[in-house]
């Protein structure tokens, strides 16, 4: 469809509506494939897994897991860091693209909002269970002070990261679901089935397709994509501060705000594009998602791992040039201690490996692709366990020294994230508009001709 658009005529634009309509809306309508099946299924069982070892860390407690004195934070806060990073692309690219009026943001951005809506909620269930008992201390963390008897600590990072994931979450949620409303009414007029077609309506709150609604709808999804573009700076920001706010050394760093952020973005743009390629290919949408799309994700790739570099070199610099014995130790005790393959790891995955996208060709070709961006998310995981881990396993003391193996459970949590995620991910694909039709519509070569609004 792309390759076609240049050489479409005006009276030729409602045909080219209508073929993007049937791409779009075609898995929402057809019985699911048997690779749709397949996926689910194994999605499905890791998202059972996932619940197994969650509701046997409820009943144990979380002694189940490889916590202990020095390390105690583990696989629970790497896995809430590496979430919260995920959702970050986007946000990214739904918000501060559509208000730097970037076109080619309209084929990738539904997708990218709902997988940021996705890994919150992932994300939210790791400090959830790290509070030990959450049907008893998950209370305390929210910010009522008139409603209990002792106020909570307005200094405590614990109740930032509560304020900022939790107002992340609502806004990105609330952003996702305003850009559906268009696609869902299309979806309640294409519906047959007297069920689908009231559910969709339901989903839909009236929308109508007039100019009112669209001068509402509009306005709504301005001001959320304003509210949603701070976000993406304060949000990881506050999540580095659980670290930097302390005195440990390695954490006790004024980078760390701008670091989180980068390696977010870093991480987000990876998983996108991981995701994208195989959602071009399963619901042959490669008319809609061109290439060109991919490569635009894959610069971004490269100038956040550009980033990421000077963070871990000014870490190196400043940890050197303090003079404080213990910042050297943590930073040499990385990248030459037990965890140093952790570390190597990370540099060689966030760093080296996506320079391999200056190559115009490797950029462009999804065989190529997608082996880079998998790398760079496991690099971003092994970040956080760098982070987290090493800079807890050696303490001041060599007496209170200690390593840190997570157990079955740990990995199991792990591990059954990524089912909860591309679980929702599946049903949101099969039941929901992956592409933003109404947005796209607008782009196809006379469409404006048409008459009407730019959407219609």
């Amino acid at each position: 469809m792309t390759a076609q658009a240049t050489t479409m005529t005006p009276t030729s634009a409602p045909v080219a509506m209508n073929r993007l309509e049937d791409d779009v809306f075609q898995p929402l309508e057809s019985f699911p494939t048997g690779r749709w099946l397949g996926a689910f299924f194994v999605a499905g069982g890791l998202a059972t897994l996932f619940l197994v070892c969650f509701f046997y860390t409820i009943i144990q407690g979380i002694g189940v897991w490889g916590n202990n004195n020095p390390v105690g934070w583990g696989f629970a806060i790497v896995n809430f860091v590496f979430w919260i990073g995920i959702g970050h692309a986007g946000t990214l690219i739904s918000a501060i693209l559509f208000l730097l009026r970037q076109r080619w943001r309209t084929s990738i951005a539904r997708f990218a909002e709902a997988m940021t809506v996705f890994a919150v909620i992932c994300a939210l269930v790791f400090p959830l269970l790290h509070t030990g008992r959450p049907w008893l201390a998950a209370y305390w963390l929210l910010p009522l002070p008139n409603a209990n008897q002792i106020w909570v600590n307005f200094r405590s990072p614990l109740l930032w990261d509560v304020v900022a994931v939790g107002t992340y979450g609502l806004v990105s949620f609330m952003f996702w679901y305003t850009g559906l409303l268009p696609d869902l009414a299309i979806a309640r007029d294409r519906a047959r089935h007297p069920l689908r077609k009231a559910l969709y309506g339901l989903l839909t709150l009236g929308w109508t397709g007039s100019n009112r609604a669209w001068s509402h709808y509009e306005k709504a999804y301005l001001l959320f994509a304003g509210l949603s573009t701070p976000l993406v700076v304060s949000v990881h920001s506050v999540v580095s501060f659980d670290f930097a706010t302390s005195v440990i050394p390695g954490w006790h760093t004024t980078v760390f705000p701008p670091y989180f952020v980068a390696g977010a973005v870093l991480s987000g743009f990876a998983m996108v594009c991981t995701l994208i390629l195989f959602l071009r290919k399963f619901f042959r949408l490669e008319g809609v998602i061109a290439e060109g799309h991919v490569e635009l994700m894959n610069k971004v790739i490269i100038a956040t791992s550009m980033m990421v570099g000077y963070a871990y070199f000014i870490e190196l610099f400043i940890a050197w040039y303090s003079g404080v014995a213990y910042e050297r130790f943590v930073f040499l005790n990385r990248a030459i201690g037990p965890y140093a393959a952790g570390y190597w790891t990370m540099v060689i995955c966030n760093v080296l490996v996506p320079q391999l996208f200056w190559v115009k060709k490797i950029r462009r070709t999804p065989m190529l692709m997608f082996p880079v961006v998998i790398l760079v998310n496991v690099g971003m995981w092994f970040e956080r366990f760098v982070i987290v881990v090493t800079s807890l396993h050696r303490d001041y003391l060599p007496s209170s020294w200690g390593m840190y193996r997570p157990t079955l459970v740990d990995v199991g949590l792990f591990v059954g994230s990524f089912g909860v995620f591309f679980t929702l991910l599946l049903l949101f694909c099969r039941f929901l508009p992956t592409v933003a039709v109404s947005e796209t519509k607008a782009l196809v070569p006379g469409a404006q001709s048409q008459g009407g609004h730019q959407h219609e």
